[in-house]
This record gives C-alpha cells, structure tokens and sequence, in this order.
C-alpha cells in the first residue's frame, strides 16, 4: 500500500504538515490575486447605496427626481413613488408581463428593471396611452372585449403598442409568437389578438 505521501506526489523530505501550509498559502496568494484583479475591474464604477439616492426618470414626458434605494424597482418606483398604478405586481419575476412598459421604445418588465437603471431613458406606461384620446391599441382592446378581470390587461396593452410598431400588418401567427412573453391567466386570448390585427391593420401607428 501506498503512504499518503506517495498518494499525493509529496517530495521525499517533505512533511505532511509542511505540505498543507504550503497548498495554504498559494490559496491564499490566489484569493488575495482574484480580489485584487476584482477591485480593478471595478475601479471608476459608479456606485450608489446604501441608502437612498437622487435618481432622475423620465416618465411618459415628464422628468421626476426621486430619492430611492439602489435595491428599488423600477414597477415599485412607478408605482409608489409615482403613483402610476397601471403596471401590474404579479409574478414580481418577469415572467408574466403584467408590469410591462416601454424603455426608449422596447418592452420590459418593469419588475426585473432597477429604478437607477432606466435613468437617461424614455420610459412610457398604459397611462400614456389612454386619456381623452386614446391611443388605438386600448380602443381595439375594448372593441374586441379582450379583457377580462383586466389585471393582465395593461401589460397585454403596452406590449401590443409594442409589437405593432415593430410589425404593421403582422399576421395572426406573428401575433401569437410576438406576444408570448404575457399571460392572461383568464384566457382571453382570442380577443387580445383581434386587438393586435386590429392595430397592425391600421398601420401601427399611435392614434392610428
């Protein structure tokens, strides 16, 4: 049988406790070169918290300076900060698209997004797309009854506001693969997508 020094390839001479200082010491050389390397990475990294910080949002046109934790959403800032309740807590890990808004044009949920990270950008909410002159995706919405508890139903909105801009006169199929991102736990699926031909009918356009 073999003795644990030969096991090992230790070096004749050597003890089994000189051995583990040794390997104790190049791992620690080792973590303390990692760190170091870390700490260059993130050399002139901006960095903000713990507690609160002035965070700028550019929200459906209007600027908002608010004091926010690094940790806070955006759908949470949106929502308790700004009073904008149309974005939907639901799967609070976007995964349901009910908290779906726009960034600079682009669907996101807002539950997966950090306040101070959608700063410098467009932000754009259901609410802007309702008022005394709705935009035509709601309209098409409420004529096609493609809601029904409507919790789901803003996200579904922004999403297809969305997608028909990017698609004018997409087809029934391009509807179905454009909008699999949100879920109607109602199932009124058949008049969300009537909605959307409607909208990409008319061109796609806001106020179309």
């Amino acid at each position: 049988m073999h003795s644990w020094e030969q096991r090992n390839k230790i070096a004749p001479g050597v003890s089994r406790r000189d051995f583990l200082k040794g390997s104790g010491a190049v791992a620690a050389a080792t973590a303390m070169g990692s760190s170091a390397a870390l700490a260059d990475d993130g050399a002139g990294a901006a960095v903000s918290g713990p507690g609160a910080a002035a965070v700028t949002l550019n929200v459906n046109g209007k600027t908002h300076r608010l004091e926010l934790e690094p940790r806070v959403t955006l759908l949470s800032a949106l929502r308790n900060d700004l009073d904008l309740t149309g974005a939907k807590p639901a799967c609070d890990r976007g995964g349901c698209g009910a908290c779906t808004v726009l960034l600079d044009g682009k669907p996101v949920e807002a539950c997966s997004v950090l306040a101070v990270d959608a700063q410098g950008k467009k932000i754009t909410t259901v609410e802007a797309l309702g008022g005394a002159s709705p935009d035509a995706v709601p309209t098409a919405f409420v004529h096609h009854d493609g809601l029904q508890c409507g919790f789901c139903t803003p996200g579904f909105v922004v999403a297809v506001r969305a997608f028909v801009d990017q698609n004018p006169g997409a087809t029934l199929d391009d509807v179905r693969k454009g909008l699999n991102g949100n879920i109607c736990r109602c199932g009124t699926y058949a008049g969300v997508a009537a909605a959307a031909l409607e909208a990409a009918r008319k061109g796609g356009g806001a106020n179309g």
